[in-house]
């Protein structure tokens, strides 16, 4: 009877062994934030040792660790691996539990995890670094400048209806300039390639940003709308942003070098259009696959 008793035992406990849940590590890549009426992306990066698990169905639940303002639900979708992403709308800031279940092949794993919900820091997150609602607004001041110059070089050129047509075409950039996505995307284009020079090892050297500044400010010059918008700006923080602004040309502008010195290369007997035109396309590829190597989240 003892016998018969030990066997029994023996298998229920290999049984139970057999059944037992996985021993996933969940790891938030990308925090959610707090943002007013708006959902927040949400990361997380599962593994199991040291390989990503894939396959996963994970959801979670987001309340509140010392208020009770309810349970927010999240269904995540799997990328590659072993990252999985979801959106989730918070009341407030302030520390959250994550209750985390990951099912995979009819077995269930739960994880729970705190966090930190905080309001956040700018616009937008490139490879983890922020650009601000300051440097947003920054952008859209130089296409406003950039139009008044065009306004007023249109003014010196044309006359008649030629000036008419090209202060109307002017007249329908103003929209786009002051464009969200396309202030967006203006930054995201020029930090990639900033990106991409300094991983070739190029460099934008202080008296390089300098020179690149002193000429910027002597074209501004010659035109008096740029001046007074300049003014009311504020000539200090203008000129301050700026020089931020121009170590990242500085540094694409060696990227398309290197570009033109390629085409160059590989085509000793085009013309200089034809060579102009090449290297465009082929920055222009770059810039493309260089974007979208990069970790981007657009809040």
């Amino acid at each position: 009877m003892k016998r018969i008793l030990f066997v029994v035992l023996l298998a229920a406990a290999v049984l139970a062994g057999c059944s037992s849940s996985p021993d996933y590590t969940v790891k938030i890549t990308n925090k959610p934030y707090f943002q007013q009426d708006k959902a927040s992306p949400i990361e997380v990066k599962v593994t199991e040792g040291d390989k990503a698990v894939t396959g996963l169905t994970v959801t979670a639940e987001l309340s509140m660790a010392n208020m009770d303002h309810g349970t927010a639900q999240i269904t995540f979708t799997e990328g590659k691996k072993g990252i999985y992403s979801g959106k989730v709308q918070l009341p407030m800031t302030g520390k959250y539990e994550a209750a985390f279940t990951l099912e995979k092949d009819g077995k269930k794993t739960e994880k729970v995890m705190n966090l930190n919900v905080e309001k956040p820091k700018g616009v937008a997150k490139i490879n983890g670094e922020w650009i601000t609602a300051d440097d947003l607004a920054f952008y859209k001041f130089i296409n406003q400048l950039q139009l008044a110059i065009n306004r007023e070089a249109a003014k010196k050129q044309y006359s008649g209806k030629q000036l008419e047509e090209e202060l109307t075409y002017l007249d329908s950039q103003s929209k786009l300039a002051e464009d969200r996505n396309q202030l967006l995307t203006q930054m995201i284009r020029l930090h990639a390639m900033a990106l991409l020079a300094e991983e070739k090892g190029h460099k934008a050297a202080d008296a390089e940003v300098t020179q690149a500044v002193t000429r910027a400010r002597g074209q501004y010059r010659e035109y008096g709308s740029a001046m007074k918008l300049i003014k009311a700006y504020g000539e200090k923080k203008f000129w301050t942003m700026e020089k931020q602004q121009y170590k990242l040309i500085v540094l694409a502008s060696k990227v398309q070098e290197d570009v033109k010195a390629q085409v160059k290369q590989e085509n000793p007997k085009a013309g200089e259009q034809d060579l102009l035109y090449l290297a465009q396309q082929k920055y222009e590829d770059l810039v493309v696959s260089e974007v979208n190597s990069l970790k981007i989240e657009i809040l």
